[in-house]
């Protein structure tokens, strides 16, 4: 590749980023982050992988697998589907708000709270290749990461709890 065709690859790129970025407002930087997460994070398995593999040269547990490295591949293919079903329930909601005359106080919550889970979801699953690697991964960061997704889950088990509260409601009034 010459240097014409990285910079075209590269003003492409920031091209879409950036309309994406600015038609989604928040949520497009977050899904830049969840994709560039979820590259980092297949790199690193890959990585620790080909670590382990040196380390145990004669045991097939360790190493680099393409069967778990297709798995990989599909599993974030899932996240990107999960992301964008819950996209579609975002617009739902804000047309329907619309039709009923509701003034929501945010457009894209089910996307924010999917994708930023699934951001520090990934992020987790970095730290723990890193220490595949041999990396001494700081406790407070794996801790950090990990109350910020519970917060992140428990932002979206609010709705699920009035659920459960209407559910019991309606079944003590039959």
């Amino acid at each position: 590749m010459d240097k014409l065709q990285i910079y075209a690859a590269q003003l492409g790129l920031s091209t879409i980023t950036a309309a994406i970025a600015s038609k989604c407002g928040l949520l497009g930087w977050m899904l830049v982050a969840v994709a560039a997460a979820m590259i980092i994070d297949f790199l690193a398995g890959m990585a620790a992988s080909a670590k382990e593999a040196v380390e145990h040269p004669d045991d097939d547990k360790y190493g680099w697998s393409s069967r778990k490295g297709m798995i990989g591949i599909f599993k974030k293919f899932g996240y990107i589907l999960v992301i964008v079903a819950s996209m579609i329930v975002d617009f739902l909601i804000y047309k329907l708000s619309g039709v009923l005359s509701v003034t929501l106080p945010m457009t894209m919550f089910f996307s924010t709270l999917v994708t930023a889970w699934f951001i520090l979801n990934e992020c987790l699953s970095i730290t723990e290749n890193a220490g595949r690697m041999g990396v001494k991964v700081p406790a407070f960061l794996t801790k950090v990461i990990a109350v910020l997704k519970g917060t992140v889950e428990h932002e979206g088990n609010i709705l699920k709890e009035d659920t459960e509260m209407e559910e019991t409601d309606y079944e003590e009034r039959t």
